[in-house]
């Protein structure tokens, strides 16, 4: 039988974590930094304030229907990143018009939930949304943004998304 864990091995053992969570975080963004993808570039200042809380700001690609278009994606990584998926929606006025985005800026793709692994990173998923972009080939929102947008939690993670093909 397995004794409990003593405050202080419980602190210790969270303190790991913790530890572990922010040398990811830094990799990653040292990655994203020195190699981003061409059209994405991480807002220095939101991870000075704090490191589990990026903004990246994208641009629209050359030749696509966003083209001169940039937006925000905002990255909420919680204590179980990198083996739980982040939060990541758009923020600020310029919500992409595109089928896979909702007007208040959650997105629904499947990296992003039931097909999150612990090797993606901040990079693949940027690279993952700059595609899904890229690919449109009609500006319009979601057939149940109203219903959805009326009725979702804040937390896209907490929505149970229907993938089509699955």
């Amino acid at each position: 039988m397995n004794s409990p864990l003593s405050p202080i091995d419980f602190e210790d053992k969270r303190l790991k974590i913790k530890f572990k969570l922010e040398k990811r975080l830094q990799k990653e963004l040292q990655a994203l930094t020195k190699d981003p993808p061409t059209g994405v570039k991480v807002d220095a200042e939101s991870i000075y304030r704090n490191l589990s809380e990026w903004i990246v700001d994208i641009d629209g690609a050359p030749e696509s229907l966003y083209e001169g278009e940039k937006f925000k994606l905002m990255f909420k990584f919680g204590s179980r990143y990198p083996f739980d998926s982040p939060q990541v929606m758009f923020i600020g006025e310029n919500i992409p018009l595109h089928p896979h985005v909702y007007s208040n800026g959650h997105i629904c793709l499947s990296i992003l939930t039931d097909d999150w692994s612990p090797a993606l990173s901040v990079q693949s998923v940027c690279l993952s949304v700059v595609s899904m972009l890229s690919s449109c080939k009609e500006k319009k929102r979601p057939p149940d943004n109203s219903f959805y947008v009326k009725t979702c939690s804040k937390n896209p993670k907490k929505t149970r998304w229907w993938y089509h093909g699955k």
